[in-house]
């Protein structure tokens, strides 16, 4: 069984188990979160429905990302800015989908 759920703008496959890097969640790590807006449930080629779906998981940890360097030029004038940013991330396990 496998869910689509959609967490800081974006949409991640799930499946029991499963460890997901996301965008950072509030809570210390060991703290239980809960998955609302589910927007696909599948067990094999069937598919449920999502509405009342929950999918829940459990932090492990925080931390940063790749840093993403960004560098600005302007030309004829021989002005240049580089700098880098490294977004916050949480990493959750998946503990179980409920239907």
């Amino acid at each position: 069984m496998y869910a689509v759920v959609r967490t800081g703008g974006k949409q991640y496959r799930v499946e029991e188990g499963a460890i997901l890097t996301v965008a950072t969640l509030e809570g210390e790590p060991g703290k239980e979160i809960t998955f609302g807006d589910v927007l696909l449930l599948a067990d094999g080629d069937a598919v449920k429905d999502a509405a009342t779906a929950k999918v829940t998981g459990e932090i492990v940890s925080h931390g940063k990302g790749e840093k993403i360097i960004v560098f600005r030029y302007k030309n004829k004038t021989r002005s240049r800015k580089r700098t880098g940013h490294r977004s916050k991330t949480t990493t959750v396990r998946i503990t179980k989908i409920e239907a």
